[in-house]
């Protein structure tokens, strides 16, 4: 297939009023395509689609509702007279670290209504443009697609099946001269990852970890991998890179680090004192973020 010239092409990113979602979208308007902002907050969106400048909208809509991502892709179309990207980025994680013994149902629920479900109404939304125009797909997974979610179950639950997703819309629209392609991010430094990075429980599971696993890469570096990608129409985009040989080497590693938590008494003493707080009812310190 061949290789996806951005310059002149009209592209929706979800979850773009800031981060990795808002770099993504500024670097598409920088290969010369216009772009479209949408993120929950309508007055955070026009914002920062101020900030990167022309060519440029801001739209408010929630990625869970259909009917609202609908008439995003309808008003996309009517401004820019088409749609031949879409990148469903937009994303959320619990409130703190919690097991799944501790958190609500509601908001193990919500979770994946957004990370998942919303990532599935995205697409779907934009799906008739992007067969008809041969377009791209760029949805965000992350390495909690086959890292263990101890501690964070509904967004690493949910990263899997964006990564199921991405691989069936490859087939499904190869005939259609359309393409998906699929990134895994590590811990990008955002304010989340920053404050998630902060609570002592996180602190207390990443303690021995090697320096290497939590090293943090800056927003522009992941959008940057993720455009490449889209450029090139890959399957598949890892930032940092090196994350890609432990996704092929999942079905070698996982079980032994698995067993490893399971048994290693740090990791179960943090469980067993974050249960006890979780159905104590004790308020959350600091939101989470997932690595991406």
């Amino acid at each position: 297939m061949p290789a996806f010239d951005l310059n002149g092409k009209v592209a929706l990113v979800t979850g773009a009023a800031r981060g990795i979602g808002f770099e993504t979208a500024r670097q598409i308007q920088m290969r010369g395509a216009s772009v479209a902002v949408l993120d929950l907050d309508p007055e955070q969106a026009a914002e920062a689609a101020e900030r990167i400048g022309a060519r440029t909208i801001g739209i408010g809509a929630d990625v869970t509702d259909q009917g609202a991502m609908m008439a995003a892709v309808a008003q996309v179309v009517e401004e820019f007279g088409g749609l031949d990207c879409v990148v469903a980025n937009a994303g959320i994680a619990q409130k703190q670290m919690a097991t799944v013994y501790s958190m609500s149902g509601e908001e193990w629920e919500r979770v994946l209504e957004v990370d998942l479900l919303g990532v599935f109404r995205t697409v779907r939304a934009a799906m008739p443009q992007i067969v008809e125009r041969r377009g791209q797909i760029g949805l965000v997974s992350s390495v909690y697609a086959f890292a263990n979610g101890v501690g964070n179950s509904p967004y690493a639950a949910a990263k899997p099946g964006v990564e199921s997703l991405g691989r069936a819309l490859r087939v499904e629209l190869a005939h259609h001269g359309a393409s998906a392609t699929v990134a895994y991010f590590g811990w990008v430094d955002t304010t989340l990852v920053q404050d998630a990075f902060a609570q002592p429980d996180v602190q207390t599971l990443n303690k021995g970890t090697p320096a290497f696993f939590t090293k943090r890469i800056q927003p522009d570096e992941a959008a940057a991998a993720f455009v490449r990608g889209i450029e090139e129409r890959a399957p598949r985009v890892f930032a940092p890179k090196w994350w890609r040989y432990v996704s092929a080497l999942r079905g070698i590693i996982n079980p032994v680090l698995d067993k490893l938590q399971e048994r290693e008494a740090k990791t179960q003493a943090l469980m067993k004192d974050i249960d006890s707080r979780g159905r104590a009812g004790e308020p959350a310190e600091r939101p989470v973020n997932a690595p991406d």
